[in-house]
């Protein structure tokens, strides 16, 4: 097909693609320091002492110390002044002061001992004796509930208002970072696309762009990947038996890639074949929705407004209302960076003001129970003057990869 729907040799699409890495940086030092002082600087306004980071990607953001949480605490203390101050047991304290990028007095707990008390030495030793505490938000309940009890004398708040406030204005180094990973994902599409054939399975697809997602740079491959064919694609995450691909089914890929922690995360609905008038019909109405989105984004509109514009689009076509089928059945779209779903979200009632640097995804499915589904996904940021895209949208339901034709 000469839209580049099929018709190519999967090792051929494999040996076509390139790495797209080469350039990119590193997160610099003087960034995370700047993170620091930035999560500060709002703890006083907020009037919290001290901020407890858990393993994950919040202790990643302020500190780019990369830990996966687990059942042992590993994790990172920032007064509103002074220095970091760090938590782990003691048999990780190598490993830790390796993947430390900002220094940090560690603390350490031998493997009978509380780490929850060791917090509680630790906010004392700051002369944190009682006042607000943040907690991160990503961590579980345990943790939560072992600090208070180690050290009740505390206000235990959520310190969301610290970790989304500073991590939803991504800088100029992210913005590079989400850019060439969502270029990257944007050719697996395109890879992906060309290797179909009737009768291909969803594994058979999702192994590709696994593979293809390493060809282009990504060392993990891919991040996610939902791969639906025809009826399928009307179930936004898929379904228990998906079945294979038939001529004229409605193609729906949903995957991603993380480079240096960040993530792509883009979807392209096609018909393998000729797309009938109601494909085409729930095709363009998608389309439209995701543009009114787009130019709705604009600096200072609220979150809400811009899932608002989406769905007044789709009402105009016959679809929803609200969350009704067939029509939308979730927001328009979320905020990405170190975390897929991060703050904020294109939903109503988020009536955080949309500001530079804020990353979303922009992508009002359509789902048509019975029939099949429409996600067209693509993401945007906000820059001084408007919304910018990261990648285009497809141009038609014929030319989804915007090709020359």
């Amino acid at each position: 097909m000469n839209n580049g729907i099929g018709g190519v040799d999967q090792q051929q699409a494999l040996e076509a693609l390139e790495d797209l890495t080469h350039d990119i940086q590193p997160i610099p030092l003087v960034e995370y320091e700047s993170r620091i002082e930035r999560a500060q600087s709002l703890m006083v306004e907020k009037g919290l002492h001290a901020i407890y980071l858990n393993a994950g990607t919040n202790l990643y953001y302020f500190t780019g110390t990369r830990w996966s949480a687990s059942e042992r605490m590993v994790g990172a203390i920032i007064p509103a002044q002074g220095a970091v101050q760090y938590i782990v047991p003691t048999f990780e304290l190598g490993t830790l002061k390796d993947y430390m990028q900002v220094e940090g007095e560690v603390n350490c707990w031998q493997e009978h001992e509380s780490p929850f008390q060791l917090v509680a030495q630790i906010l004392d030793g700051l002369g944190v004796t009682d006042g607000r505490v943040g907690i991160d938000e990503s961590a579980p309940f345990f943790i939560y509930d072992g600090i208070r009890a180690a050290a009740p004398d505390h206000d235990y708040r959520n310190a969301a208002s610290v970790t989304a406030a500073c991590r939803m204005h991504k800088s100029v180094a992210e913005l590079a970072l989400l850019q060439c990973a969502k270029n990257l994902t944007l050719e697996v599409h395109k890879a992906a696309a060309s290797i179909l054939y009737e009768g291909i399975s969803v594994e058979e697809v999702t192994d590709f762009i696994n593979r293809a997602h390493r060809c282009s740079g990504a060392p993990a491959g891919s991040y996610f990947c939902i791969v639906l064919f025809g009826e399928d694609a009307a179930y936004p995450h898929g379904v228990a038996q998906p079945k294979s691909l038939a001529l004229n089914d409605m193609v729906l890929i949903d995957t991603g890639c993380q480079l240096q922690g960040y993530n792509s995360d883009i979807t392209r609905s096609y018909v393998f074949g000729e797309p009938s008038p109601r494909q085409r019909e729930v095709w363009n109405a998608e389309a439209r929705a995701q543009m009114a989105a787009f130019s709705a984004a604009q600096p200072g509109v609220l979150c809400g407004a811009v899932d608002a514009a989406a769905r007044e689009v789709l009402e105009l076509h016959g679809f929803g209302p609200d969350y009704a089928l067939p029509g939308l059945p979730h927001r328009t779209g979320h905020g990405i960076g170190l975390d897929i779903h991060e703050w904020p979200y294109l939903v109503r009632g988020d009536k955080t003001p949309l500001a530079p640097g804020m990353c979303f995804s922009n992508e009002p499915m359509l789902c048509v129970p019975g029939e099949f589904g429409v996600r067209l996904e693509d993401h945007f940021y906000i820059a001084e003057d408007g919304p910018r895209w990261f990648t285009l949208p497809s141009q038609s339901i014929d030319n989804p990869f915007n090709y020359d034709l």
